[in-house]
């Protein structure tokens, strides 16, 4: 679903993000993430060009073996091949381009991997829309409850979204990628990643978290751009983040899970507002 559509609550559908507006140094992009096309602007037929986000696929194999196909935004794919890992409940070791060159591939080391155990847990988390206990019980095996004591200002809560859309530099140039940010408690950004998949964004996070050593994220907040889906609370849970904030609105299934993983959840964050569906103890005044 393209960023800005009903189904993605996008904070561009009330205004709040804009399209064009890097200016400077900020013209800046990561390499790979955007493409130039031709276009006609309406009502004057002016033909010129714009910026879009690429999306190619990736291949993510675990020890030469292919497990996965996502598509995404190039840039990063060693933590989003790492952070996917990490929240299939996997213990990735290190992510590199494969033996064979093959493009758009990353082969991750990860010890006691068992292909069929993959294939399991992949219909079960895929077919959460059927059987959400199901899901939800899956997760449960995978991460422990959220146990941490973080507390947050609500007006650092509520600041996220702009801080983070501060740092998308591609989404600027575009209006077409989702966007994860990593905040401390005290609403200091520690790491962006955009992607055109919402899903990519957070494992791209929780990938360079791996890397650097903070994981769980017991310490850390986690803003999204659009809606709270199952499958972000679910990869907050298994990264251990007890604070997750998004612009838009999470889905029931989201709620359920973030009660039973004790994960604090706000949604609708924007023009000073801050709607709390979970664990609110955390948000404090």
């Amino acid at each position: 679903m393209a960023v800005g559509s009903v189904e993605g609550c996008s904070a561009l559908d009330s205004g709040q993000y804009a399209h064009g507006v890097l200016e400077g140094e900020d013209r800046v992009l990561p390499p790979q993430s955007t493409v130039a096309v031709d276009v006609v602007r309406l009502p004057r037929r002016e033909g010129t060009s714009d910026r879009v986000a690429v999306e190619e696929p990736l291949e993510i194999r675990i020890g030469g073996e292919p497990v996965a196909v996502t598509m995404r935004t190039p840039g990063h794919d060693e933590e989003l091949a790492l952070g996917f890992c990490v929240t299939e409940g996997l213990a990735p070791a290190a992510a590199r381009v494969p033996d064979d060159l093959a493009a758009n591939t990353i082969d991750v080391d990860a010890s006691g991997f068992d292909p069929e155990r993959m294939r399991r847990h992949f219909y079960t988390s895929s077919s959460c829309g059927v059987c959400g206990k199901g899901a939800i019980e899956a997760v449960q095996v995978t991460a422990p409850r959220v146990e941490s004591a973080l507390e947050v200002e609500w007006e650092v809560a509520a600041s996220l979204p702009d801080r983070l859309l501060a740092a998308q530099r591609a989404f600027a140039a575009t209006g077409g990628l989702h966007a994860t940010g990593l905040f401390t408690s005290q609403g200091e950004l520690e790491c962006v990643r955009e992607d055109v998949g919402r899903h990519n964004a957070m494992d791209k996070v929780v990938g360079w978290a791996l890397l650097e050593g903070v994981l769980p994220l017991e310490n850390h907040v986690l803003c999204v751009t659009g809606r709270l889906s199952f499958e972000l609370v679910q990869k907050a849970s298994v990264a251990g983040c007890p604070v997750l904030v998004a612009v838009g609105a999470p889905s029931s299934l989201a709620v359920e899970l973030a009660e039973d993983r004790g994960i604090t959840i706000c949604g609708w964050v924007r023009d000073g507002r801050v709607t709390v569906y979970t664990e609110p103890w955390r948000i404090v005044n």
